[in-house]
């Protein structure tokens, strides 16, 4: 899923249960984001039998050269991982969600299946890859019964009706969208630390906000926050800024009014999501996810509040990698 990083350690230590003799059917599922991959192998009744993380990737990086050697390489250790527990034909299927895959039977689909494929020993056939929220979503709710709305360094909500089809709000980017995501809370924060400096230079020292921001940035001259913003590749900037929305949570746990007020407003942002939905499609209920949530309370809090009460909340961050090989495991 999304590379922002929890606040929290991540107390899912990889499990490892011993290779799989061949025969028995082994699921494997991915959930792959721009700077970590999930993976989780399971049985078909379920039982999980390995788990691991290497490091991420996405469709994006099928668009340039050097992208697709770091591809290469990352599957490869992927392969290495996996095939350390699973015997020659013992898999069945993969199910994988991968950052950055609009069009799952699309030229990037096709050839994430082709490479995987490679890699793994299995046919195309036997995989399928779909979007990380797409596969966020399975693992919370069978099809037509509610929304996940998924909040990391960007921001979308999402629901899958009876009939398998995607329905979806926001996830436009950073240029377009993304309201309430790590990466709207990072250029929000900043945008207001340098509008006071405009009109009060030197101001920044006296705001924890500020201080938590540029110590995050290594600077407080405009030329390093304009270097951090501006500089670099796109898709790593992109991961990169979301993360100082870290920065924006410490602050609002030292009561920083500006903070406490801009994470309110990120959970403001991101009912609006499944409100769009709901317009659309019915009253059904909610679960948040993403790494944002698990920010700071302010955030959640004002998510409730801003959606009415037939739309009952849950927050809960799901295994995703788990799911998805449970039903590579029952694959046909």
């Amino acid at each position: 899923m999304s590379p922002f990083p929890s606040p929290l350690a991540d107390a899912r230590a990889p499990h490892r249960a011993g290779t799989a003799r061949a025969g028995t059917g082994l699921g494997l599922g991915l959930d792959a984001g721009g700077t970590q991959t999930r993976w989780a192998l399971a049985r078909p009744d379920g039982t999980q039998v390995a788990r691991g993380e290497v490091g991420g990737f996405s469709a994006l990086l099928l668009d340039s050269g050097a992208g697709r050697v770091l591809l290469a390489q990352t599957l490869q250790s992927l392969a290495d991982a996996v095939l350390a527990h699973a015997a020659p034909g013992a898999l069945r299927g993969l199910q994988a969600g991968i950052t950055g895959l609009g069009e799952p039977d699309g030229p990037a689909g096709r050839q994430l299946r082709a490479l995987l494929a490679q890699q793994l020993g299995l046919s195309p056939a036997q995989i399928h890859c779909d979007s990380d929220i797409a596969q966020a979503w399975h693992a919370l709710y069978r099809p037509g019964e509610g929304y996940l709305v998924y909040a990391g360094t960007g921001a979308i909500a999402a629901f899958i009706d009876e009939d398998g089809t995607l329905h979806r709000a926001g996830g436009r980017g950073p240029l377009l969208g993304d309201e309430g995501s790590g990466q709207w809370i990072a250029r929000e924060a900043l945008a207001l630390v340098w509008r006071r400096e405009d009109e009060h230079p030197g101001a920044w020292s006296a705001s924890a906000l500020a201080r938590h921001l540029f110590d995050e940035l290594g600077g407080s001259d405009w030329p390093v926050t304009r270097a951090f913003m501006y500089g670099g590749d796109n898709t790593s900037r992109r991961g990169a800024i979301g993360r100082l929305a870290l920065a924006v949570a410490r602050a609002a746990r030292e009561d920083d009014a500006d903070a406490l007020t801009l994470l309110r407003r990120a959970g403001h942002e991101l009912a609006r999501l499944p409100l769009a939905l709901a317009r659309r499609l019915g009253v059904r209920p909610v679960t948040a996810s993403g790494r944002v949530l698990q920010l700071h309370p302010a955030i959640e809090s004002g998510l409730r509040a801003a959606l009415p009460q037939d739309l009952p909340l849950a927050v809960h961050q799901p295994d995703t990698a788990l799911a998805a090989a449970r039903r590579a495991a029952l694959a046909s």
